[in-house]
């Protein structure tokens, strides 16, 4: 078995070594290729990391929070595998582990980070037994491959009912993954922000308004966003749990601020959504012993990448690039660009192929209406449903440019435009974007 697993490794390590030369990801492929050789080396593989698994899910903000939980791990001293490209489901997970692997087959790793779709935890978890499980949130999402959230939610109950020692990092803010941690029975603890930040639009779509243990129409003292903040029931009893690691003082502008513990935790972010990405990674690494004395430091250097509020510069423009694959997340990315005062540019890229879900109807709960502002100076509309998009605007009387090319989209904007451009992406758009993006920032102007 173990030249099986030497195979194995070697495989897929060529195999993501012509893909990279070829200008692909490849990640998916080494994977593929290592279980094809050797079935079980997800297993081989993970049962050798010394300390600990971090399994991080949730729909919104599993790739930030995983990338920064394993750069807080980091910078504590320890040696962490992670699948930092955010290929979350099973071929992506193989992938992080044999890439990370030596010819051998041995893996040096005190940590893994590992993110999961929630749909594949039944085949990640029971191989890789995470010792710990981050939840951030639970939005609707992709419903003609996931379903209503309540399918989600049976799939990650099951999963923490069989691993009953993994120990639960869970948005309290959150009624859905609250309720999720409280009756699983799995030991768990909470982050959240105890106190109102920002008003949250009356006509925004919330998740979860019925409470899950008896079907009465929760109560809310404020909102954050969505279905996030202050929640009870009337009848039952179910609140918001008591949180083990709450942000207080919090201030979203510029950058972004708040304190937890005795730490003051300061941020060059945009977008409120990623104080609570900031904190979960926090409590993962309280939650695994560390004293966090080194988070700070990691925070001031680490770069989010991979399409998450990701920066370029371009013949003189400023390009921001972010993730955009659902209302929730939709909103909160609106929300992040209107902080910027400064006039700007919009490209909207909006593709449904089958790893987004063919069915885009989700985009008019977005409130786009948001979009109206005098600074922003252009909005174009992009990627395989260009139209949709634009007729979703005219609904809310906004004017578009339809340019189903993205890289002619963002090459008109940097030539025509204000100086200042945000690039809004659903998933299968956001690699192809991002190597757009990278090649126009190597060009000379």
């Amino acid at each position: 078995m173990k030249i099986r697993v030497m195979i194995a490794v070697t495989a897929a390590k060529l195999a993501g070594y012509i893909c990279k030369k070829m200008g692909r990801q490849g990640v998916t492929w080494a994977g593929k290729i290592a279980l094809g050789i050797c079935p079980d080396i997800l297993e081989q593989l993970s049962s050798q990391v010394r300390k600990g698994i971090f399994a991080t899910c949730g729909t919104n903000g599993k790739t930030t929070t995983n990338n920064m939980l394993c750069a807080a791990l980091e910078a504590e001293g320890q040696k962490v595998i992670c699948n930092h490209t955010g290929s979350n489901m099973l071929n992506g997970v193989v992938a992080a582990f044999v890439l990370a692997a030596k010819w051998n087959g041995k893996i040096d790793a005190d940590y893994a980070c590992i993110e999961s779709d929630e749909a594949s935890t039944r085949h990640i978890f029971p191989r890789i037994k995470p010792d710990y499980m981050l939840l951030t949130n639970l939005f609707r999402d992709q419903l003609d491959r996931y379903g209503e959230i309540d399918i989600t939610m049976k799939i990650l109950e099951e999963m923490m009912q069989k691993i009953p020692d993994m120990k639960i990092i869970v948005n309290g803010d959150d009624a859905l993954s609250a309720y999720l941690a409280m009756d699983a029975g799995n030991p768990y603890v909470t982050y959240g922000i105890s106190k109102p930040v920002i008003q949250s639009a009356a006509n925004e779509i919330r998740e979860g308004r019925f409470c899950k243990r008896c079907g009465e129409k929760l109560e809310y003292g404020f909102y954050h966003y969505s279905q996030l903040g202050d929640y009870h029931c009337p009848k039952c009893g179910f609140a918001r749990p008591e949180l083990n690691f709450d942000a207080e003082d919090v201030k979203v502008g510029d950058q972004l601020s708040f304190r937890v513990e005795d730490k003051h935790i300061v941020a060059n972010y945009k977008g409120f959504y990623n104080v609570y990405n900031i904190l979960a990674a926090y409590a993962a690494v309280r939650t695994a012993g560390f004293a966090g004395d080194h988070f700070q430091d990691m925070l001031q250097k680490f770069n989010p990448e991979n399409g998450r509020m990701e920066q370029f510069r371009i013949m003189g423009t400023g390009v921001t690039l972010n993730l955009a694959k659902n209302p929730a997340g939709f909103n909160q990315n609106i929300s992040a660009v209107m902080q910027d005062k400064s006039p700007k540019d919009i490209i909207i890229a909006i593709n449904d192929n089958a790893q987004d879900g063919t069915d885009i109807s989700w985009l008019w709960d977005v409130d786009f209406d948001l979009l109206g502002e005098e600074s922003i100076r252009s909005i174009t509309v992009s990627g395989i449903r260009c139209q949709d998009m634009r007729l979703r605007l005219k609904y809310v009387d906004i004017p578009s440019i339809l340019e189903g090319d993205v890289e002619k989209a963002i090459r008109d904007r940097v030539k025509d435009g204000v100086g200042n451009l945000y690039v809004l992406v659903n998933y299968t758009a956001l690699f192809s974007t991002r190597n757009i993006l990278k090649k126009l920032e190597g060009e000379k102007s």
